[in-house]
């Protein structure tokens, strides 16, 4: 005699701990990736965040501000053909004229010139200084929230140090008896009195990463502090790093600019907006097309960066979606 044949269905569970039969066609329509296709592939927080990014018009129009920052800092006389360096006394102060739309400085320079060439100067100030500020202050935050104990304590009194000091007046006191005209004196006083902030970030997050259930496990199958730092807490603890370090990319180059200002920063005969703008300072009545561009130009750069940090910080938050 045969067996009895069950009927061809599934089997779901029911709040009061039973079961229940359903048939194949609404088995279907409950599986994942609706009736009868694919379940949809899982996307990581990156995949996921470069999907929103895309679909950002913040992202989207900051990132073709800055892109055009970046080529005109790497090929500047691709839309400027002539030289910065080129002064004439007797077109000092002059207004727009045809071949010159930005007119002339106090010295006789091109102001338009003198505005492209400038973003090279500004712009590797910034990115060099947030790429050293993010790199020391991942690793000591990173190691400091990992062992804990005395290295934190000690590196935690240290940020104290550094955070009591006013970025200006440590500038002021630092690069007053910096000769060099380059930008690296710049860019290594920033380095120096930023890392604190990215430490702090970094720090917390590798707290909260590594007491992570993956992280426990990792530990009790005999991983090694390297690994677990690297392939484990490292990816999942950069995302705040990196929203922090893209709006501070702004706020390097607006303090390039002001130290520049001051005459502590950048210094002749390299081409930057701070120093343009210190220059312009002294002519604003009666030649204020001066100080109008190089102005402009570095305000639309930092809002840009702050823009595109703003839209990244959107896309990796997920308290935000």
């Amino acid at each position: 005699m045969p067996e009895p044949q069950e009927p061809q269905g599934a089997i779901a569970g029911t709040g009061a701990g039973g079961a229940m039969d359903l048939a194949a066609s609404e088995a279907t329509t409950l599986a994942p990736g609706g009736p009868g296709g694919p379940t949809a592939p899982a996307r990581s927080l990156w995949s996921d965040a470069w999907h929103d990014l895309r679909r950002n018009p913040v992202f989207i129009v900051s990132g073709l501000i800055i892109l055009f920052l970046v080529f005109i800092s790497l090929w500047p006389s691709a839309i400027a053909s002539g030289d910065p360096l080129d002064c004439d006394l007797a077109n000092a102060q002059k207004s727009s004229s045809p071949g010159h739309p930005f007119g002339f400085d106090g010295q006789g320079c091109d102001v338009y010139t003198r505005t492209v060439y400038g973003a090279r100067a500004s712009v590797t100030v910034g990115v060099c200084a947030t790429l050293g500020v993010a790199f020391l202050g991942s690793v000591l935050g990173g190691l400091a929230g990992f062992f804990g104990g005395a290295w934190d304590a000690v590196l935690s009194r240290i940020t104290d140090i550094f955070f009591a000091i006013p970025v200006v007046l440590g500038g002021l006191v630092l690069l007053s008896v910096v000769t060099s005209s380059t930008v690296w004196p710049v860019i290594g006083f920033m380095v120096l009195l930023g890392w604190p902030q990215i430490s702090r970030i970094a720090r917390g997050s590798v707290i909260t990463a590594k007491q992570n259930d993956y992280v426990q496990a990792a530990r009790a199958l005999g991983a090694s502090n390297t690994r677990m730092l690297l392939r484990h807490i490292a990816p999942n603890a950069v995302a705040p790093v990196i929203v922090v370090a893209t709006i501070a990319l702004g706020t390097y180059i607006a303090l390039e600019a002001t130290l520049s200002y001051l005459g502590v920063g950048l210094k002749p005969p390299t081409v930057s907006w701070g120093i343009d703008i210190s220059a312009a300072s002294a002519y604003v009545r009666n030649a204020p097309h001066m100080l109008l561009w190089p102005a402009g130009a570095l305000a639309v750069t930092v809002l840009a960066f702050i823009m595109l940090g703003d839209a990244v910080r959107d896309a990796l938050d997920p308290k935000l979606r």
